[in-house]
This record gives C-alpha cells, structure tokens and sequence, in this order.
C-alpha cells in the first residue's frame, strides 16, 4: 500500500478523529461549565438575590446558552487537540504512525475536518442562536424588571430612562433612602424631586415602575428662565416610570443582537449615510473656501478685512475636523467590528488546528496535561488580544477586520510554521 493511500485510511481517519472529539468534548465541558458558573454567579448577584421565580431564572439561563456555547466551543477546540495530540505524540502513537509509512497529512486531515465542523456549529450558534437567545433574555428581563422593580434600583446608583434620571442612595429592600429624581413634565418644564425615604410597591399587574417618596420636595421650572419655578412638599407623593420608557432603554436592538446578514445591511446604511455627511460636509468646505478666496481677490490690499478673513480660515479649519470626525464614525466602525467578530471567533477553532497540531506533537511526557496547561495560557493570550483588538478598533480607529482577525492569523502563522519546522525534521 502506498504512503498515500495509507493516509487516507478510513480505519486510521476514524481512530485519530475519535481521539481529537473526546477531547474536544471533555474541554468543551470544562470551559462550558466556567462559563456558566460565572453566568450563574452575575445573576445570582442581579436576579436570584431579588427572590426572582425560579422557572423564570431557568429561563434566563436557558437564553444564555447560545452565548456560552459560541464562546466555549472555539477555546475547546484548541485545549482538546493539544490535549489529543498531545497523548499521541507522548504515547508514541504519532512515531509509529510515521515508522508505518504514513505522512503528517494522516494526522493532520482528521482534525482539520473536526476544526471546520466545530466551527460551523459555532458559527451557527453566534449567528443564529445567540441573537434570538439574547432578544429573549431581554424581554424576560424587561418582564422581570417591571414586576420586581427592587432589581432596578439599588443601592448607589444612577439610573436613566427616557427623559427620568434616578439616583439612589443606600437600599435595603424595597425601601430606598435618599432619592433624587430628575425629568420633565408633560409641558416641558424641568423637575427635581427629592425624598429621604422611599418605598418601591409591589407591581402584579406589570405595568409600570411605581414609587412612593415620604416627606417630597418638588421644584419645577423653565430652562428659558431659571427664576421663574415653583415649589411643593409633600408627605407622600407617588411616582411612576412607564413601562415604554424603561422598555425603550433595554429593547433597542445592537448588532450582537442581529445576525450577520443583519449587520451588514446595516453597515452599508450606515456607510451610506456617512458618505451622504462627507460629500456634504465637502461642499460646505469647497463654499467656504471658494468665500475666502473672493474676499481675497475682490479686495485690495488696503481694503482687507482681516479679521474676517481669520474667521474663515477658522470656521474652514474647523470644517475640515469635523470632515475626518465624521469619516471616522464610531457607531459605525462599532457594527464593524461586531461583523468580522461573528466570524472570527467561531471560526478560531479552525485557526486553533493549525497551531495546536504542531505544539502537540513537541510534548514527550505527559501529553494530555501538557496540553491542557499549553491550551489554557494560549486561551487566555488569545482573548486579550481580542478583547485589545476590539478596544484599539473602536476607539483609535484601527481596522476593524484586523482587529478581530489578528488573533487567528497570528495563530494560523505560527503554527504553519512550526508545523512546517517539524515536518522538515
């Protein structure tokens, strides 16, 4: 038989591809379990801490499962290959395997193919799952939010909706010291409202967000003239948040929300209404210079206002800042990294193979713990460049593709060529 055909071995394909799935499965349990342990943990500090029903938190767990799925499955894929290469290579099997007349490719084919269906299931967990789960976790939080109000409002915090902004002070239940309340009324009119002690009632019929503020001073007036306000104190005073106000803070839809395709064609809008704003923008300019240049032109020398003049060269200044702010619109470079980050991440399974093939093959003791510890420092590597991508990307104006890409194709290249260097020995 011929080292080909031999690396094409159906018996051998299924023995090495077994190995890398078991594995696989064994760190996907592994880094599934922190993630929803430390899932578990924010919302035993937000939720269950608030005596929220328990078929209710099942639920939210539930909706989070796309999201831990999709984050777990790619890191998985690398512990588990170099925990399985590993094990191979320190058992001798990888030497064998070579000293029977097969090449590298009988190794390498199997866990390529295991990296691009981990990938595929990732990639559809991100991009489908995890929207729908996160637009569901939304609306049962928000019904949540609206029948247990005391998950809202706690302790030292500011909280804002629509046209309200509430701060708290110190919280014990349901009742709240030290609140500040600050809106509009219904005609426009600033209002400050503050109380020292508060009481958050009970909502069964999921309406609105409703408070009742003991010994109220109340001061309304008109931005147009401060001096002109009005003032009331009461014993008690009830207040209300609608519940579209505090559905319109926590129902807007974000690119994590959408799939892919989604994103995109809200990139192109975006894109386009940018170009819109510079070629504008542009206009502006080109009128702005075309004055300056006939004050110049039309004037003589004695009769130039430079004064003017040194007003429009600042205006045109600052026009041309405001041309490069605008070309740089962070709304939008934020949807872009989100695009190549549903891509990215799923598809870091595939770009763990090529790195953790070559790394596993170097051990010579131990593999399986070897490569367990190996996988878990490049894990960790590997999300802080993403997350440093991410951060750079959005606010230094780095591309977003290679912000979220950089970190497969450093993965990608290094194992080439260490996969490269192993071979040539």
């Amino acid at each position: 038989m011929s080292r080909n055909s031999r690396g094409l071995s159906k018996t051998l394909f299924r023995y090495i591809f077994t190995e890398a799935a078991f594995s696989f499965l064994v760190a996907f349990l592994f880094f599934f379990f922190i993630f929803f342990i430390n899932q578990l943990l924010l919302m035993a500090e937000e939720i269950l801490s608030k005596r929220v029903p328990f078929n209710q938190v099942l639920l939210l767990l539930l909706y989070s499962l796309p999201a831990i799925v999709a984050m777990a499955a790619p890191f998985a894929a690398l512990v588990g290959i170099l925990m399985a290469i590993g094990r191979l290579s320190s058992d001798n099997e990888v030497l064998v395997l070579l000293a029977s007349g097969f090449s590298y490719k009988a190794l390498y084919i199997p866990v390529i193919m295991l990296g691009l269906l981990i990938s595929i299931v990732s990639f559809i967990a991100n991009d489908i799952l995890l929207p729908i789960g996160t637009l569901e976790f939304g609306k049962l939080y928000r019904k949540i939010l609206i029948a247990s109000p005391a998950l809202e409002l706690e302790s030292n915090t500011v909280k804002r909706y629509k046209d309200t902004m509430i701060i708290t002070g110190e919280a014990s239940g349901k009742k709240i010291d030290n609140v500040i309340i600050i809106d509009r009324t219904s005609d426009g009119e600033r209002r400050i409202i503050t109380a020292k002690h508060t009481e958050l009632l009970s909502n069964t019929a999921q309406t609105d967000l409703t408070i009742n503020l003991y010994n109220a001073f109340m001061q309304t007036f008109k931005d147009s003239n401060r001096l002109d306000y009005d003032y009331a104190r009461s014993r008690v005073l009830q207040y209300s948040i609608s519940q579209s106000n505090i559905s319109q803070v926590f129902g807007s839809i974000g690119p994590r929300e959408m799939s892919s395709a989604d994103v995109w064609k809200e990139i192109i809008k975006k894109q386009k209404a940018v170009n819109d704003r510079i070629e504008n923008k542009k206009y502006v300019i080109l009128e702005n210079a075309l004055r300056i240049e006939r004050l110049i032109r039309n004037t003589t020398e004695q009769q130039i206002d430079w004064n003017t003049i040194s007003q429009q060269k600042t205006t045109l200044s600052n026009d041309l800042k405001n041309l490069q702010d605008i070309g740089e619109d962070r709304n939008l470079k934020i949807y872009k990294l989100e695009f190549y980050k549903k891509f990215s991440i799923p598809f870091g399974a595939i770009s763990f193979v090529f790195l953790a093939i070559p790394l596993g093959l170097f051990a010579r003791k131990s593999g399986q713990t070897v490569g367990f510890g190996f996988g878990l420092l490049i894990a960790i590597l590997y999300w802080a460049l993403l997350i440093g991508g991410q951060t750079i990307g959005s606010r230094f104006g780095y591309s977003p593709f290679w912000a979220m890409w950089l970190p497969n194709i450093m993965a990608i290249s290094v194992g080439t060529i260490l996969g490269l260097e192993r071979i040539r020995r």
